[in-house]
């Protein structure tokens, strides 16, 4: 039997790759080019030698600060692009190599110049828009001046003295200037205050200034028509115009200092309306000025901003590069004496030629007069894990990363999973047609592969096309079982011929239990038409469904079995095999392996015995007849036989150990290297817990493999549901528009339920199978990924 196994070719996709721990000794003069080349390689992960110091301790922290502060610089310019709404392409044509200081002063100098226009932009901004509010609040105060004026009396009324608390204007014109100055004023006179204020702070402010005042004013609003953007956020803002009458000179502090307080600006209207027109032409031609000096800097500033964002990516691929070179350089020691680095990592062994070629490459194009030691060393602790995928292996090699790495050299379950992770969803969603939706679906994300995966996707969307080839595959899964099931948005189709049942009389159309004879062969693939709309149609797919479920899961977890056979035959654990593997194999398949042998002679014999009745009666009478229930010669005897061996394999289980303790029985084992005190105490526990977790596992896990019956049966029965009660029974009107609304509803509920909800369902239980039922009869997932220095896997998170 071993020399048949050891015949076996490898399994190369089966097991991580063999690791080597390495050691490199690297002159100073070369030591940024060669971690530069071996970030490019992509092959080496650094060990940090420098754990116990801080960041800022370490050989390179400066040159990382340089790296993290040019990094802000660019995320600025990058800000600053976006907010201006600018497109930069980057250019096409080759662009000379820079070096990190050149290219920091650059930065400097674009950010100094950048910085410098948004502050002058800013102002102009700031000035722009008080010329615009002083604008509105003369249109728009006009109207409350005049209404009041027509409702006073001579010398009594002084309008004309509107105060203010803005000096933005004192340096405007003459004729504001004029406006500024107050005139002398009667004590006892009505007196007023204009300007202009957020309307989110409207009701607060008149609040206020009603309590302040005690009542003694009157307040004037009205919209100001025209949103003025805010220099600082870029955002409109909506703004109410005001006018509050009041009288005396206390009432006037106590609302220069509220509007002061509410952020309100106050502008002076005068009473005349000649001075008013002249004013306002004065302030219409400043925002003419003002609005051509305006649009001239935003296109001084778009210019410099797009120079800037010709180069941008360049740039940031660069710096990120530096930063990701120094902080590898800082993981490696350095020894001061020598002028050399020292670091260690860990390598694929079949990567060590190339390594090494690189490093030769970067000791020659350094001009260094030392070359790089490059040496093997012995490993103490476990290696990474390691596994070599390519665009379809890799999205399932991250469902089963999700809950575990594989310890290093251990069995890797995405092997089997591209094949049984597909199929088992298509199990619980098998529908042809509904399939058919998947496929078109995945046909669109592989089509526009290219494109979609150099744009920057949503989270949902690139979950969505960074497994393409998962819905591929369970797209074609579904239609395959929905072949099986005979179903196509839950209505059957005589695909590969004509029915084998046909009506007795002419009167047995509707009694399709009673009325139908075989007259012919079975059909010849999947599920006969004729079941569809029969009586006894639920009961056959219960039945059916519920043992193809049990089938599939024992052999799921038979699989899980001989897996644990391989793994301990890898590390030469011979326990595990004699007194771990042969038992649960003798077990589970003494029980439920049985049971499945019982079905598919069932099948083939078309016994109409219990199964439950066998199940029972094996153990609670195993000597009785069983007559009707019988299936097979010689079953009596058979299932006392294996009573028995269960009944001794459970004790014989409980009290012996594994190779987890008996490390000195087993000097080859790669599981670890102390030694410990043998307690048998501990490990008759210990095993005789094991012991009933794997008994208790094996009915729980063949249990939750009729999730695949259930789920199968509820997306058939839903589909039937809304074929025959939305579709069909709309279909049934005259009326065009009831059966337009009945096909948008069975389309909705088609797309957002059965292919949305439904898919999601199946994709979590198909998941939940895996990780628990399969993986748990021979995965550790105690290992961690091999995670190289590597340029291409260096991201924007790492800024």
């Amino acid at each position: 039997m071993d020399d048949f196994l050891d015949k076996l070719p490898q399994m190369d996709l089966m097991r991580s790759e063999k690791m080597t721990l390495v050691q490199l000794i690297i002159p100073v003069e070369s030591a940024h080019r060669c971690v530069t080349y071996l970030g490019e390689l992509g092959l080496l992960q650094f060990r940090d030698l420098n754990a116990d110091k801080s960041p800022f301790q370490r050989t390179f922290a400066n040159q990382v600060k340089r790296c993290g502060e040019m990094s802000r610089k660019l995320r600025f310019f990058k800000d600053q692009i976006d907010k201006a709404g600018l497109r930069c392409s980057p250019r096409h044509e080759l662009e000379p190599y820079i070096e990190l200081g050149d290219l920091e002063r650059q930065l400097a100098d674009h950010e100094h110049e950048v910085l410098e226009m948004n502050s002058n932009s800013e102002k102009l901004r700031q000035t722009y828009n008080e010329l615009l509010e002083f604008k509105i609040v003369l249109q728009k105060a006009n109207g409350f001046l005049v209404s009041s004026n027509a409702h006073a009396t001579g010398d009594e009324t002084e309008l004309h003295e509107g105060t203010y608390s803005n000096n933005g204007f004192i340096e405007t014109s003459s004729l504001l200037e004029q406006e500024m100055r107050p005139e002398p004023l009667n004590q006892s006179g009505l007196r007023f205050i204009s300007g202009i204020i957020n309307k989110d702070k409207l009701l607060r402010f008149e609040r206020m200034l009603f309590r302040a005042t005690r009542g003694n004013m009157l307040f004037n609003q009205t919209p100001s028509d025209e949103e003025i953007m805010d220099p600082s956020t870029s955002e409109m803002v909506e703004k109410i115009v005001f006018v509050v009458f009041f009288s005396g000179e206390q009432a006037r502090t106590k609302i220069l200092k509220i509007c002061e307080a509410f952020g309100a600006n106050c502008y002076p209207v005068p009473e005349d309306t000649t001075k008013q027109r002249q004013l306002t032409r004065e302030v219409l031609s400043r925002l003419s000025d003002l609005e051509a000096t305006l649009d001239a800097g935003t296109r001084h500033r778009n210019n410099a901003l797009n120079a800037v964002g010709y180069s941008l990516t360049k740039w940031m691929t660069t710096v990120r590069r530096e930063k990701a070179v120094y902080d590898t350089l800082n993981m490696l020691n350095f020894d001061v004496t020598k002028k050399c680095l020292v670091g260690e990592g860990w390598c694929p062994t079949f990567a060590k030629t190339q390594i090494h070629e690189v490093l030769q490459r970067a000791t020659f194009d350094s001009n260094s007069q030392v070359g790089v030691i490059f040496h093997i060393m012995q490993a103490v602790e476990s290696p990474p894990t390691y596994f070599r995928t390519n665009k379809l292996t890799n999205a399932f090699q991250e469902i089963i990363d999700a809950y575990g790495v594989a310890r290093y050299q251990e069995a890797n379950p995405a092997v089997y999973s591209v094949v049984t992770y597909p199929f088992l969803f298509a199990v619980m969603f098998g529908d042809w047609g509904h399939g058919l939706c998947l496929l078109l679906g995945a046909l669109y994300l592989l089509t526009r592969e290219r494109k979609l995966s150099s744009q920057k996707l949503g989270s949902f969307m690139e979950m969505l096309f960074g497994g393409r080839y998962v819905i591929l595959l369970m797209a074609l899964f579904s239609i395959y079982c929905g072949l099986i099931y005979n179903e196509f948005f839950s209505v059957p189709f005589h695909v590969f011929g004509g029915s084998a049942y046909k009506c007795r009389d002419t009167t047995c159309s509707d009694a399709y239990t009673v009325g139908l004879v075989k007259y012919r062969d079975p059909y010849p693939f999947g599920v006969d038409p004729s079941w569809r709309g029969s009586r006894s149609e639920l009961p056959y797919l219960n039945s059916l469904k519920m043992k193809m479920s049990i089938l599939l899961g024992i052999a799921q977890m038979n699989l899980g079995l001989i897996l644990s056979f391989f793994n301990a035959r890898f590390f030469g654990s011979s326990l595990d095999i004699r007194y771990q593997f042969i038992p649960q194999m003798i077990f589970l398949n003494s029980l439920f392996g049985y049971l499945s042998l019982l079905i598919i002679i069932k099948w083939c014999t078309g016994s109409q015995a219990d199964l439950y009745h066998v199940m029972i009666y094996m153990f609670l009478s195993p000597t009785e007849e069983l007559g009707e229930n019988e299936l097979f010669w010689g079953q009596r005897p058979l299932q006392a036989q294996k009573i028995h061996m269960e009944r001794f394999q459970g004790r014989t289980y409980g009290v012996l150990g594994t190779s987890e303790v008996d490390l000195d029985v087993e000097p080859g084992s790669a599981r670890g290297h102390q030694e410990e005190e043998f307690n048998f105490s501990e490990i008759f526990v210990h095993q005789l817990i094991h012991s009933i977790e794997f008994v208790l596992g094996s009915v729980s896990n063949t249990a939750s493999y009729l999730r695949l019956w259930a789920l199968s049966l509820a997306h058939s029965e839903l589909s039937t549901v809304f074929y025959e009660k939305v579709l069909l029974l709309a279909w049934g009107y005259e009326n065009i528009l009831i059966r337009l609304i009945g096909l948008v509803v069975f389309a909705f509920a088609t797309a957002f339920i059965l292919l949305m909800m439904e898919t999601l369902s199946a994709f979590l239980h198909a998941l939940r199978l895996h990780w628990v039922e399969f993986m748990g009869k021979f995965f550790h997932g105690d290992g961690y990924k091999f995670k190289p220095f590597s340029f291409a896997l260096v991201s924007n998170d790492d800024e």
